[in-house]
């Protein structure tokens, strides 16, 4: 204090009793003097810790348009407002900057702005992604070195269930609570200070460092970019299917209680157990402490068996689609765009795929073609068309390519029917033999490889018996063999190492690949077996989306990425340069990574998301 000569600008917190034993000493700032005074001493280290919320959107009466549910965006990213912000340079105790009026926290941030977006300055912080969209509000945009301690404990331990700030102190640090009130940004800030530079020094150490810095560092500033602009959601196509479904749910539950002779709540899986197992003995059910069990892997084997049972499962996905969708998009959309601004969570998945919530864009179910016609309401923007571009079988073709098997090569080299050439030489006949009940068999052998299927869950799948699904993996594998030693030196190597790693070297540990427990052990070798395929794949797309990004703002800046859902990208592309941007757009993500086989990308074009023309 006396250093820095602050005149009733400070308060300085010492540590005292017990309860306050983990609060490091800090600094309050209330004005700008202050703070240039403490940023002036920074030399190339800035960590920074922020909190945000989102104001709520009102009607006339004052009463709320719609519940926010995400932390960090509502009707629209203008929403985003700080509610608490902390710095702290080297060699200086952490500041709590407070502020009474907004005009006040804009103040402070026209300060901090030149470090913001100084890249000699380097940041630590948690969820770059977060902060990326959060400054970009107040016309910031956050550029530098970056020491995301989410990213970085996330490439450390994929698998881990809380990457919370929290959390992974806890795990690296031993601590085992943030306090409340005015200590808790100086306590955040010490351990953003604490955890930087080490995790950071252990990626470097397990030659993680380019999966972090040239790939999910930078990937993290365009999934703010997609998150900020959306996609345009049709609320009258909304409207119409919501009344569809609930003349649907409507006539289902008629033709339910017909069958079961009587009312009842068929959301209710104790009165639904009652009915099916006691008064229609349906079969003999399994009876928990709370009743029979009703989930939908039982009700699916009893689905053959009577009449009723198909109806609930196909009622309980239209309820599901109405609720989670056409109920959830419409509580989501900015009501001033027309707009849904869909969460990416880039540290959520084991395998290095993305996911996305509010909403959750990744699980439209498309095999069900009720689910599939959701997506009519997602439209481009005015003047443009959606373009699709899917990797076509990439998981198949990175097996290929990481197998090294010779007949996958040829097929995919040959640019043939994969599941037809795979039905061909399980089932011994020419491949112009193949019928499509060979091929459905092929597909599902194919697949299941991939993650590890054992003859139990393929006879599930193709309603076949074990034996018989037992012969298809072992017919697969006489003629696959490359692929048969390849899984075979994964698990080998998993027991040996303990993980498994992806082409780019993401590292997915596997405790359980030792245990005496067969169920525990028999999934960490089907893990070991599909992450590395699974990952790869992800991780191609991930490297596709950058070079893409690039070349966008460069050639094509008025084309904007949208979503990625799986292996797909859509894209939104002025009506003109369709063709134009679509031949980009293949030839980057064709050449994302040097595969041994080629990566063939499937182009669709559509004023919706659901009628989509091949180009």
């Amino acid at each position: 204090i006396k250093e820095l000569e602050f005149k009733n600008i400070i308060q300085k917190v010492v540590n005292k009793g017990e309860n306050e034993s983990s609060i490091p000493s800090f600094l309050t700032i209330n004005n700008k003097e202050a703070l240039e005074e403490y940023i002036a001493d920074i030399k190339d280290e800035l960590v920074i810790y922020l909190e945000t919320k989102v104001t709520r959107e009102t009607n006339r009466d004052g009463s709320e348009v719609s519940p926010k549910v995400s932390a960090t965006k509502g009707n629209g990213f203008s929403d985003i407002k700080i509610v608490k912000l902390g710095i702290k340079i080297s060699g200086k105790e952490p500041v709590l900057l407070t502020w009474g009026k907004e005009e006040d926290l804009i103040g402070y941030l026209n300060i901090l702005k030149p470090y913001l977006e100084d890249f000699s300055v380097i940041k630590i912080l948690h969820d770059l992604k977060d902060a990326l969209a959060t400054f970009n509000v107040y016309d910031i945009n956050l550029k530098g070195k970056f020491r995301d301690t989410l990213l970085m404990s996330y490439l450390l331990n994929p698998s881990r269930s809380k990457n919370d700030l929290l959390s992974i102190a806890g795990e690296r640090l031993v601590v085992n609570s943030i306090p409340e009130g005015e200590g808790k940004v100086p306590c955040c800030l010490d351990i953003l200070d604490k955890l930087g530079d080490g995790l950071y020094e252990e990626l470097k150490n397990l030659d993680m460092i380019n999966l972090y810095e040239d790939l999910e560092l930078p990937l993290a500033n365009i999934l703010a970019k997609m998150e900020k602009i959306g996609i345009r959601v049709d609320k009258c196509i909304l409207d119409e299917m919501g009344e569809e479904f609930d003349t649907w749910i409507s006539q289902l539950t008629k033709e339910i209680y017909n069958l079961a002779g009587e009312e009842f709540n068929i959301n209710s899986p104790k009165q639904l157990g009652n009915i099916l197992f006691e008064k229609l003995c349906i079969a003999k059910g399994k009876k928990t402490k709370t009743g029979y069990s009703t989930g939908a892997e039982v009700l699916e084997s009893l689905a053959p068996e009577h009449e009723v049972v198909a109806k609930v499962l196909y009622y309980r996905q239209i309820v599901k689609l109405k609720g989670t969708y056409i109920d959830g998009l419409r509580t989501l959309m900015d009501t001033k765009t027309s707009r849904v601004h869909t969460t990416f969570n880039q540290a959520v998945t084991a395998t290095g795929r993305l996911s996305s919530t509010e909403p959750n864009l990744q699980n439209i179910p498309i095999r069900m073609e009720e689910g599939r016609r959701i997506r009519r309401a997602f439209l481009p923007s005015t003047g443009k068309y959606l373009l699709a571009a899917d990797y076509s079988q990439i998981e198949l073709r990175v097996l290929a390519h990481m197998a090294k098997d010779e007949v996958l090569i040829e097929a995919f080299k040959e640019n043939q029917d994969i599941h037809t050439r795979t039905a061909s030489e399980v089932f011994g006949v020419p491949m112009e033999a193949v019928n499509k009940d060979m091929r459905r068999a092929a597909k599902a052998v194919n697949f299941g490889i991939v993650y590890g299927i054992s003859d139990y869950g393929l006879s599930k799948d193709l309603g076949i018996s074990r034996a018989e699904a037992k012969e298809y993996i072992e017919g697969y594998f006489s003629h696959y063999q490359g692929v048969k030693r390849y899984l075979d030196n994964v698990i080998a190597e998993a027991r040996e190492k303990g993980y498994v790693t992806t082409l780019l070297n993401r590292r997915r540990y596997l405790p359980d690949i030792l245990s005496r427990n067969h169920n525990l052990r028999s999934f960490a070798e089907r893990t070991a077996m599909n992450t590395p395929i699974q990952g790869s794949a992800a991780d191609i797309l991930k490297l596709a989306m950058l070079e893409l990004n690039k070349v966008l703002e460069e050639q094509q800046p008025k084309t904007d990425i949208l979503l990625q859902v799986h292996d797909e990208l859509i894209l939104d592309v002025p009506e003109e340069k369709v063709v134009e941007v679509g031949k980009l757009v293949n030839e980057i993500m064709s050449n994302a990574y040097n595969l041994v086989v080629p990566l063939k990308v499937d182009l669709k074009i559509g004023l919706d998301w659901y009628n989509m023309k091949s180009i």
